[in-house]
């Protein structure tokens, strides 16, 4: 099983948000109404051991496939949205919500045979959740609601550019409504993003993507899931069995696997943040995935941008959704982070190169100053990183720099040096040695290729023999002429005269 190749460049990710406003998105699914209840909690029950709570403010929400709206307004996108309400008061609330939304056009069917699924939640003022009351209706929609929604759905499909389905599994695709939505989008064309439910996955057949959770995976499958390898043995079988051409498996807090047709498997860490609350955290990924996709994103960026997302919402209270702003603001911590993350001393260093070498990385390792970075210092990292799997730069630390430059130098102290290095795509790892030369601390390493710049003759560069005797390779690698640091600050001082 191998890992796909992540586009780790947060820049890249931030990059196709400015493509997702205006996407075109036909939402299919079960809509609800989501209230949340909060109040004091201040005795027992004398009727009961509970919690006797004096409500204080009650809100609403758009719940179920109402919250993928939600969430596909929030990152720009025009939404159709198809999908049956009782003829009762939460029919109408639903209405409302859905009517205060611009950019979407619903199409409401009201049936008097079934009532408008409400969730209930109670929480106390400190956000503690203590209880959630449903009151619905599971049965299979009639054939008349069936035949309407669909006769709705595929007068849509030429104006939109992806579809998602929504299943709460209370009723809406029990019959044949999602194979008719389907098979319609891909004639057409058109990529169908599918949030499952229950165990019948043979209704979702032929459908681009589906969603399942670990758990929903497990009971559509029947087999152990508890490892990576059953899991994405699992996904696997699925995607055949359901002749789907993508499974997303959300892990919770392990975060994702995009387990594609003739794609390598792509594992995304969860993205590390305090949880709050995961209420709809999966209908914020599907929005994701739909508008990304609805863009052209590649469906592994696609499933990387709904991670993230997701990792926002679950920060958040209620059924929170992700705007672009946030999916923006989430990338640059994390850019923050992992240029944090890649610093390490010696100790930390050698225990990194040791996993890495287990998996069977080639290690590169380069050196220097780089005090003020220029094009001249991209052009050795980049090709010193094309020779290598995984590329450490030796830092000089401060007291280096200034005995072999002299008193004035290095313009920025080592601290800033290394965070400026370590946000390079290309850097790996980033070390801060304090000797004059990085002999120690290649001998330590003991990189797979040694690079240096071809203003070195081979027999002056320093732990090139070393590097030698065990195998390892010594690159001189060119220089882009008219570059570095000692003239760029000598014309810095000749402008400021």
């Amino acid at each position: 099983m191998t890992a796909a190749p992540a586009n780790d460049s947060s820049a890249s990710l931030v990059a196709y948000l400015g493509r997702l406003a205006g996407q075109r998105v036909l939402c299919v699914g079960d809509v609800m109404e989501d209230r949340f209840i909060y109040g004091e909690v201040r005795r027992i029950s004398p009727e009961a051991p509970v919690p006797v709570l004096r409500i204080t403010r009650e809100s609403r929400e758009l719940g179920g496939a109402g919250n993928v709206v939600r969430n596909l307004v929030a990152l720009g996108a025009r939404v159709s949205f198809v999908s049956l309400v009782g003829d009762d008061r939460a029919g109408r609330e639903v209405s409302e919500l859905l009517a205060s939304l611009s950019s979407v056009e619903p199409f409401l069917r009201v049936t008097r045979h079934r009532e408008t699924t409400i969730k209930n939640r109670f929480f106390s003022l400190d956000g503690h959740h203590l209880l959630r009351a449903d009151r619905e209706t599971v049965q299979a929609i009639s054939a008349a609601d069936e035949d309407d929604l669909a006769r709705t759905a595929l007068s849509q499909i030429p104006y939109v550019d992806v579809v998602v389905l929504s299943d709460y599994a209370k009723g809406l695709f029990a019959g044949a409504l999602a194979g008719k939505v389907i098979a319609a989008a891909t004639a057409a064309g058109k990529p169908v993003i599918v949030d499952p439910k229950g165990v019948n996955y043979a209704r979702y057949a032929g459908a681009t993507l589906i969603t399942p959770n670990r758990n929903e995976l497990h009971e559509a499958v029947g087999v152990n899931v508890d490892t990576e390898t059953t899991l994405v043995s699992a996904a696997q079988k699925l995607r055949v069995d359901t002749n789907v051409k993508a499974v997303l498996v959300t892990r919770s807090g392990e975060g994702m696997t995009l387990v594609a047709a003739d794609e390598p498997v792509a594992h995304l860490p969860a993205e590390t943040r305090e949880v709050t609350d995961v209420t709809g955290a999966g209908d914020t990924v599907v929005a994701v995935l739909a508008v990304a996709m609805a863009a052209g994103v590649p469906m592994v960026d696609a499933a990387r941008l709904a991670n993230v997302a997701a990792g926002v919402v679950v920060g958040r209270h209620s059924t929170a959704v992700a705007t672009t702003q946030d999916i923006s603001a989430a990338l640059m911590r994390h850019d923050l982070n992992s240029a944090e993350a890649k610093c390490a001393d010696l100790p930390t260093a050698i225990s990194r190169l040791a996993a890495w070498r287990r998996q069977g990385l080639k290690i590169g390792f380069t050196n220097g100053c780089f005090d003020l970075l220029h094009p001249g210092h991209i052009s050795l990292i980049n090709q010193a990183r094309a020779a290598c799997d995984k590329l450490v730069v030796g830092l000089n630390a401060d007291a280096s720099v200034r005995r072999l430059k002299g008193p004035a130098r290095p313009v920025q102290n080592e601290a800033a040096r290394a965070a400026v290095m370590a946000s390079l795509g290309n850097v790996d790892l980033v070390v801060i040695f304090g000797e004059d030369t990085p002999q120690a601390l290649i001998e330590a390493i003991r990189p797979d290729v040694l690079v240096k710049g071809a203003d070195y003759a081979r027999a002056n560069v320093v732990g090139g023999d070393f590097v030698e005797s065990y195998g390892g390779k010594v690159l001189l690698a060119d220089l882009v002429p008219s570059y570095s640091t000692t003239a760029t600050i000598a014309a810095l001082k000749t402008q400021s005269r």
